[in-house]
């Protein structure tokens, strides 16, 4: 009997410290990423893409003529969220600009890959003027929300995903012309474009005109959630994304002069600059 019980006891142990041995395999060996690098890779030829200058373009804006939407929205397609943006502060070219994103928070599109083959995972990414200027780098996600409340900056970048618009594409190339640069012109279009749904509450912040042209941006909340609203009469504009979700880092000033600022162009165009 006594052997009988070391015998077992003798199992047990060694069928525990299979266990013990398989979770800090597990811990150790870390998910697997390639699949969200690989959104990080196709995010950055998107970029690319837009800031390709010229006629080898392949159907984009010439020199990247963009705003902080097409960002917003690039970023959203590929299951991410955008952390901030703005001037490189290690380049002393003007036209240089980092964005910070997070990425993994859904499986983008309708792939066949796991939703599990997705792990959160943050980005930078910093571009200038042409597709040779993009680069792409991995981070250190933030280890606080960036609003500064307590909790998981993770959860905080989800609830902006599940906030947004009902509106079917909400953030996509459309153009305002014909609508008045007035508040009221604003949420006329929001509605009448099927921005926004029946269930969305939009609540208008301030607005102002922006830059030298016929521009005139809102800062406002949808469903709690800062958004930027970009309207111009000029039907070459269908090209911008009108709408969208202020950066994380901006969510709480949610001001007319931080949308001013995001709705600049980004690019340029050096066949109209000769």
């Amino acid at each position: 009997m006594v052997r009988v019980l070391i015998r077992v006891a003798t199992v047990l142990v060694a069928s525990a410290a299979g266990v013990v041995g398989v979770l800090l395999f597990q811990r150790s060996a870390g998910a697997d990423t390639t699949a969200v690098d690989a959104q990080a890779a196709a995010l950055a030829d998107d970029l690319r893409g837009d800031l390709n200058a010229g006629f080898y373009s392949g159907g984009h804006a010439y020199g990247g003529q963009f705003t902080e939407g097409t960002i917003v929205a690039q970023v959203e397609a590929h299951g991410g969220a955008l952390l901030s943006i703005g001037h490189a502060r290690d380049r002393s070219d003007p036209h240089v600009h980092t964005a910070q994103v997070m990425l993994g928070l859904l499986p983008p599109g309708h792939g066949s890959v796991a939703a599990d083959a997705y792990p959160v995972r943050c980005y930078r990414y910093t571009f200038g003027l042409g597709s040779y200027s993009v680069d792409r780098s991995a981070m250190t996600c933030p280890a606080s929300r960036t609003d500064g409340r307590p909790g998981s900056p993770v959860a905080e970048m989800g609830a902006l995903l599940a906030r947004q618009p009902t509106g079917p594409y909400a953030y996509r190339p459309l153009t305002t012309e014909g609508y008045p640069h007035t508040p009221q012109g604003a949420l006329d279009f929001l509605e009448e474009k099927r921005l926004v749904g029946a269930k969305d509450t939009v609540d208008v912040i301030s607005g102002q005109a922006a830059g030298d042209g016929d521009v005139y941006v809102l800062a406002l909340r949808i469903n709690g959630v800062c958004h930027r609203l970009r309207m111009e009469s000029s039907s070459a504009a269908s090209g911008f994304v009108p709408l969208w979700a202020a950066p994380a880092d901006q969510q709480k000033s949610c001001d007319a002069k931080g949308a001013a600022a995001a709705a600049t162009l980004y690019g340029i165009d050096p066949v109209k600059e000769g």
